[in-house]
């Protein structure tokens, strides 16, 4: 198999007929031997029957039908572990990465043996004010937090080896920053500047970008742990320091100790910063509890086409 075309499907049923027509088109530009896999992450639309009706008229396509919704990292990874091309071209169904991506990533790939991935960054984000400011602050923070630098405003388009997407396709966590991983791989990965289009409303609302930013630096980065040590061992040191202070002042001033409201207040704020900084630890040991079931990320529930 030379190219496979990996998409996920959720709520896609507008997009897939033209996705097909446009990403086939692109793909016979390159070769006649490529696959398009669709994963179906438990749409609740008619997506699945469309995609399956493709595979019906075009052996070419082949359905993963998930047996709920895991979500769109989890689907992506499934559909990479199904690829079996020697090029695997990783994009959205939703035609806001333009399929004709693919002959560009391709001709860029081959100017040079030793890059192993082509990826897209956006020239800008979209949407409003509010959401260009939230994507840029959530990229600033994971990078502040990762132990690696993770590109910016990166697209899901990429086109990669086959070796690339086997190391890829390795980590098998359930809590898992697909956009982490991705940079954690390693290997020679080149970006490139490219439009993404506003062709629906985006799914992602404040509640699930904040569970997004959360799942992100708990499952990719252990510098929280680090800091919350940090912020423990700087509050002993000037809780010490305050206290012989006091001491000091009732020694040698006779200055007695005053102050309900001011302890009452300092109760309340270090008792807040520690539920705070306990329930940090909290999602952490949760994480470290999934982990240790060795669940699957995802449960195929069919597959229509060849294995």
């Amino acid at each position: 198999m030379k190219l496979s075309i990996v998409t996920t499907l959720y709520c896609s049923s507008p997009y897939i007929d033209e996705f097909y027509e446009r990403i086939s088109k692109e793909a016979k530009k390159i070769t006649d031997d490529y696959e398009i896999i669709f994963v179906d992450d438990g749409s609740p639309d008619d997506s699945l029957q469309k995609a399956v009706a493709l595979h019906v008229k075009d052996k070419k396509v082949k359905v993963i039908e998930l047996s709920r919704n895991f979500g769109h990292h989890k689907a992506i990874m499934t559909g990479l572990s199904h690829a079996k091309g020697d090029f695997v071209f990783l994009i959205d169904v939703d035609l806001e990465e333009e399929p004709e991506l693919l002959g560009r990533f391709w001709n860029e790939l081959q100017k040079s043996e030793d890059i192993d991935v082509v990826y897209g960054v956006q020239e800008k984000r979209k949407g409003n004010l509010i959401e260009k400011y939230t994507g840029g602050l959530f990229w600033k923070i994971i990078n502040y937090l990762s132990n690696i630098p993770i590109p910016h405003n990166i697209t899901t388009a990429r086109l990669m080896t086959k070796q690339y997407n086997s190391e890829l396709i390795r980590y098998k966590e359930s809590e898992l920053f697909i956009g982490g991983i991705w940079a954690d791989t390693g290997f020679q990965q080149k970006a490139i500047t490219v439009k993404k289009m506003s062709t629906s409303e985006t799914t992602y609302t404040l509640r699930k970008k904040m569970a997004l930013l959360i799942n992100s630096i708990t499952s990719f980065s252990s510098k929280p742990l680090v800091y919350i040590f940090n912020i423990g061992l700087i509050t002993t040191l000037l809780s010490f320091l305050y206290i012989l202070k006091l001491v000091f002042n009732k020694i040698f001033f006779n200055i007695a100790f005053e102050g309900w409201t001011s302890l009452i207040v300092s109760v309340w704020f270090f008792g807040g910063l520690i539920i705070l900084l306990l329930g940090v630890i909290g999602i952490y040991l949760s994480k470290i509890f999934i982990e240790t079931k060795n669940r699957p990320y995802s449960i195929i529930r069919n597959f229509y086409g060849e294995e």
